[in-house]
């Protein structure tokens, strides 16, 4: 081994990690857990088929069938077995546990077991532990009106919404994070294990540092089967599998088989073991000498059937066992003989020995639950708005660019909020509350002043020209966005706070992720029980106008028209022009809760146009007339512009038309807040109709520079008055690896073109057309011979500064 190469070894737990231990359960405990985990199957099989009859107090009917058969079965008793264990883990061991599933639709089988444990019936008081609450919760499932057949918001106790597939170990870590005694059981689908993102999220225990984090307890449940295709884990064998899992750096128990009673036995002495080597992983950490050395954490793999204790024959094929199972195993009841099929499965459970007359659960069974918050269904950390104390933050005007008039001073913003964010680390740093998320970019997007704070956080090997890293740092870099979102979500989720900086070309990765925590933030919104929680804020920065020298592969702003289209209570897009006004923004959003911000700003140095007073007023609007850079009157042009590159050529666009044309009259209009330019009809940041025609007339032209595809703006803004005189300019998709100023060349959105569009839309310079479209196209033609020729931009461009 290289000597300069500090090459960790994994920790010794002084435990034997390869042999769990042996029947812990006694009979008793083991029929009553049977019985326990009988009650949520048969509640399962409930929600999916019945509308009514439900202690099938007589023999069932075809009223007693949804209508619509909707739900998937298949995952569902997996998911129940591992409930019920967990319930004893946290009972026997007192422990602070929740539970994040994977596997989409196993939805079912969560409501059944928090209805089991209580916790549902103090969230929605309407479903009761009675033979009505039954009836209510059966029918409520994938019903109109009802809840989704997935995890949801509306399930107590998830952080995770199970609609989608691959996110579940990143959430876990994100939780698991600054919260030392929690932990986290994750349970993982081999379905979901397939996808992309699960399989960066296996590195994520390299980021966890179990002196100060909680744990992750990865339960990866392999049934076999997808929707219609056996799964690639389940099929590569068991020493190629614990290989695999050996090589993320995990130690696999394995639990399998079809004998409930053994299985019962076999994973419950698995999760003892488990909890065992964890603890050991913990206490060596938290004691006096540490060793420093990188633990492998502990995991179960179960493998039972899927689809198990349903119908194993429908029609004359397999169901349980296969992939026949996966949703509904018994779907058409034209068939007489189905319906008793399916009555003889629900009986199969014996409701009458788990129920009592009036519904209610007995209590030799309910009894194994966990109470209060130690029940997984009412745990504060999976409704974080409960535990989330605000961020101490500085004073953002301390971190102000000074300015003595527009366009004297020139800085990059993101350095300037990279001031800002150190500090507001520091801050931070006791409450352990805060940290900054980026995959492998964060002194790439001029944020590193926040390692004079805290560094990087790596529990993996360390090399001599390492820099800023550090097993307690705050700063959480991967190369996988995947990992940068999931782990902010779940760290969000628990009551924390976070902001992800990322290129924004790439963050399109995360687009199907952002998706899903807009639909969350928007569900809770109508739940009165999910407290709200810090916001999920984005820097976008590297962004399309300044990535000349990377080429098109670095170049994308539809990140954008992507957060535009979410619902207008949770999507807040963001351009501040210049550092002050991204100062402003940055600590509104960090301040804010329950929205998705996103921010674009540049990390080059660029002219400032506002004094940090001038911003916050600015900002807080949304939108303004620059009066320093417009003409007093009414206008014949209105130059608008969103994004800091459109604002450099709109404002240069600005002196060339009164230059051309000394008797213009010019207005300049700038958007930070892109949301305003809707109407407060349709988001509560529009402005008035009143304020906007103001600002950009009914009857002028207005031509808009944008960061952005120019259609988004076009659709933001079609109902207002004078959109009829919009003309937008913004990204076309025309880029390589050229000069900054060819680059806005190359999509109409330079100053010269702006000009142009200008003469040609005020009726009165009519006549002057032709020749100014002659000065354009000389213009345009000295210029590509210039780059072409010296590699650089025109001197007057290059060295262009505002002046009146």
């Amino acid at each position: 081994m290289d000597a300069l190469l500090q090459r960790p070894p994994f920790a010794d737990p002084h435990v034997d990690i390869r042999v769990a231990k042996a029947s812990p359960l006694s009979p008793d405990l083991l029929q009553r857990m049977h019985g326990y985990w009988r009650a949520a199957n048969y509640l399962s099989v409930g929600q999916i088929y019945l509308r009514a009859n439900p202690l099938l107090e007589r023999p069932l009917t075809m009223a007693d069938i949804k209508p619509r058969l909707l739900g998937h079965w298949g995952t569902t008793p997996g998911l129940n077995l591992i409930y019920v264990h967990l319930n004893r883990l946290i009972v026997e061991h007192d422990l602070d546990m929740i539970a994040i599933i994977g596997p989409g639709h196993g939805g079912p089988g969560i409501v059944a077991n928090t209805y089991l444990e209580g916790s549902y019936t103090e969230r929605y008081p309407a479903i009761e532990r009675s033979r009505g609450g039954m009836e209510r919760l059966f029918r409520q499932f994938s019903w109109p009106g009802g809840i989704p057949s997935h995890v949801a918001p509306e399930t107590p106790g998830s952080i995770h919404e199970g609609g989608e597939l691959g996110y579940s170990l990143a959430h876990a870590y994100g939780a698991a994070f600054d919260n030392p005694d929690l932990i986290v059981g994750c349970v993982i689908g081999d379905g979901e294990a397939e996808t992309g993102a699960l399989a960066a999220s296996w590195h994520s225990n390299k980021f966890l540092n179990p002196a100060r984090d909680g744990a992750v307890l990865p339960i990866l449940h392999l049934n076999g089967f997808k929707i219609a295709n056996p799964t690639v884990l389940a099929r590569i064998g068991d020493e190629e599998l614990a290989s695999l899992l050996r090589g993320y750096g995990h130690e696999p128990f394995f639990v399998e088989g079809d004998d409930p009673m053994l299985v019962h036995q076999q994973l419950a002495g698995a999760l003892d073991t488990v909890l065992d080597h964890i603890r050991t992983i913990q206490r060596e950490a938290r004691s006096a000498t540490p060793s420093g050395l990188r633990p492998r954490w502990p995991m179960i793999v179960l493998r039972t059937p899927k689809g198990w204790t349903g119908p194993k024959i429908v029609d004359g094929k397999p169901v349980e066992g296969t992939w026949r199972a996966h949703q509904v195993p018994i779907a058409d009841f034209a068939d007489p003989e189905h319906l008793v099929q399916l009555e003889d499965w629900l009986r199969s459970y014996k409701a009458e020995e788990l129920f009592d007359a009036a519904g209610k659960f007995r209590e030799d069974f309910a009894s194994l639950a966990p109470t209060g918050h130690s029940r997984m269904g009412s745990n504060p950390h999976a409704n974080g708005g409960e535990l989330m104390r605000a961020l101490a933050l500085p004073d953002f005007r301390s971190h102000a660019v000074a300015l003595a008039a527009p366009g004297a001073v020139r800085a990059a913003a993101t350095a300037t909020l990279g001031s800002y964010l150190k500090e507001a680390m520091a801050l931070n740093l006791g409450a352990s509350n805060m940290r900054l998320f980026g995959p492998d970019e964060t002194a790439s997007n001029r944020l590193q002043a926040v390692y004079n704070v805290t560094g990087k956080t790596w529990m993996a090997e360390v090399g001599p020209n390492d820099t800023d890293l550090a097993q307690d740092g705050r700063v959480m870099e991967v190369l996988s966005e995947h990992l940068c979102q999931g782990w902010l979500e779940g760290y969000l989720l628990t009551g924390r706070h976070g902001l992800f900086s990322c290129y924004e070309a790439f963050v399109h990765i995360v687009d199907s992720m952002v998706n899903q925590h807009a639909k969350w933030l928007k569900t809770t919104r109508a739940i009165p029980w999910r407290k709200p929680i810090a916001s999920l804020n984005y820097l976008l920065t590297s962004h399309v106008w300044r990535q000349d020298h990377n080429g098109s592969s670095h170049q994308d702003p539809g990140f954008l028209d992507h957060v535009a289209n979410r619902t207008a209570e949770v999507a807040r897009i963001y351009l501040p022009p210049d550092a002050n006004c991204l100062l402003s923004v940055a600590d509104h959003c960090l301040r804010s809760r329950n929205y998705v911000n996103v921010i674009v700003a540049g990390k080059q140095p660029e002219w400032q146009w506002l004094t940090i007073d001038e911003a916050v007023r600015h900002c807080t609007i949304g939108a303004g007339i620059w009066d320093w850079a417009s003409d007093a009157g009414e206008p014949d042009v209105v130059l608008a512009c969103a994004g800091d590159v459109p604002t450099l050529e709109t404002l240069a666009a600005a002196t060339l038309l009164r230059e051309y044309v000394p008797d213009i009259r010019v207005r300049v209009v700038n958007v930070v807040d892109l949301m305003v330019l809707q109407p407060q009809s349709e988001h509560p940041h529009g402005l008035d109709d009143r304020a906007f025609d103001a600002m950009f007339t009914t009857d002028r032209p207005v031509i808009f520079a944008f960061h952005g595809y120019p259609s988004l703006v076009h659709r933001l803004a079609y109902a207002r008055h004078g959109h009829h005189n919009f003309h937008v300019r913004g990204y076309k998709g025309e880029g390589t690896t050229t000069t900054p100023f060819d680059m806005v060349v190359m999509n109409d959105l330079d100053r010269y073109r702006l000009a142009l569009d200008a003469i040609e839309r005020v009726p009165r310079l009519k006549n002057r057309v032709p020749a100014e479209t002659a000065r354009y196209w000389a213009m345009m033609e000295r210029h590509k011979l210039y780059v072409a020729e010296e590699g650089d931009d025109l001197p007057e461009v290059r060295d262009w500064r505002w002046k009146r």
